[in-house]
């Protein structure tokens, strides 16, 4: 799968009635570049199960781990938040901390720095 339009097809042909509770993750590393998002967003609606954040660092210098702090890249991580919250979803933002660079800081500063930015750039 490499767009949300694709796991939307594949939900609507194996729970069209939503009667099982397939849905999506809205995870803004992997959907941020797709012009067609807000669309798919919006139809997305009660299948949008969580919204996880991360930032993309331009450079980057690993696809899988080299996610950055919201506010620390080019994703417009407020935009798609208003998007999934106007589709429905009220969850919990999750944020995705995949960097060797916040693994290896004290745990505390980090979750204060995490709370922070969430606060202000999600």
């Amino acid at each position: 799968l490499c767009t949300l339009r694709q796991a939307l097809d594949w939900c609507d042909e194996l729970d069209p009635d939503g009667e099982f509770g397939l849905g999506v993750a809205v995870d803004v590393y992997h959907v941020w570049w797709d012009p067609d998002l807000a669309s798919q967003i919006l139809r997305a609606g009660n299948r949008i199960l969580a919204f996880h954040v991360s930032d993309w660092l331009v450079p980057t210098t690993d696809l899988v781990n080299d996610r950055g702090m919201p506010g620390d890249g080019v994703i417009n991580i407020p935009s798609i938040r208003r998007l999934v919250e106007n589709a429905g979803f009220n969850g919990a933002i999750e944020l995705e901390i995949f960097s060797p660079y916040w693994w290896q800081k004290d745990i505390n500063s980090t979750l204060d720095i995490s709370v922070d930015r969430i606060a202000h750039y999600c």
